[in-house]
């Protein structure tokens, strides 16, 4: 009469160990479909917003030299405005202050239209972005007249040469701006930026913003205080 005989289940192999210690499991390759995910990689920094990272970090540098040169002359000044000397028009330049603000909104408009790709948007708010830059060229120069009429040069005195000095520098970046703007402009009528190519816009409308949010701080600077 044959025996029965049951084998038993084979044991799992042991975990080796390397001088007495059981080695640490190897990591996850993120291969499965388990919770392991493999690292996203990182997304490098867009080169038209690092070049435009360091132009306005050195405008930043250059008016705030020439902000706190002015605030040493005019605290060493016994009276300020000096006497005799026109003071400045304070409600045509609030106005005109209005004006640079609601170019930046269009020029906002202007970048919602880029994104949804829709070229007639983008043509009408960089349009109209522009012609209120112009306009705020044109009041501003219109108030240089007028104050030029009153006696008011760039040789009157510290009082003079740093206005003409702080509100011209910002005129000249907003000239900049603006044929900066037109380039874009026409390449927007091209159709140039509806096949993803955004870089000379982006750029525009970051310069542009910088240039609009630059001059509350002058005029409450100049002006106000």
């Amino acid at each position: 009469m044959s025996r029965l005989v049951l084998e038993a289940p084979p044991r799992p192999p042991a975990s080796r160990k390397t001088n007495g210690r059981t080695p640490p499991p190897p990591p996850p390759t993120g291969g499965g479909d388990g919770d392991e995910r493999e690292p996203s990689p990182r997304r490098p920094l867009d080169n038209v917003r690092l070049a435009m990272v360091f132009l306005i970090a050195a405008e930043v540098m250059f008016f705030a030299g020439l902000v706190s040169g002015f605030f040493v002359l005019r605290l060493a000044a016994p009276l300020w405005p000096p006497p005799l000397q026109p003071r400045l028009p304070i409600l045509v330049t609030g106005f005109n202050t209005l004006v640079l603000l609601a170019s930046s909104l269009a020029m906002a408009g202007a970048m919602q239209a880029l994104r949804a790709r829709d070229g007639v948007r983008l043509v009408r708010g960089l349009t109209a972005a522009g012609a209120l830059g112009a306009l705020f060229l044109a009041i501003q120069g219109y108030e240089w007249m007028r104050l030029i009429q009153y006696g008011l040069t760039v040789s009157s005195g510290a009082y003079g040469g740093t206005f003409y000095t702080l509100i011209g520098a910002h005129a000249a970046h907003v000239v900049g701006a603006l044929a900066w703007l037109g380039v874009t402009l026409a390449l927007a009528r091209r159709g140039r930026f509806l096949d993803g190519q955004t870089a000379v816009a982006r750029a525009c409308a970051i310069y542009w913003h910088f240039v609009v949010a630059l001059w509350p701080v002058l005029y409450v600077s100049v002006y106000l205080v």
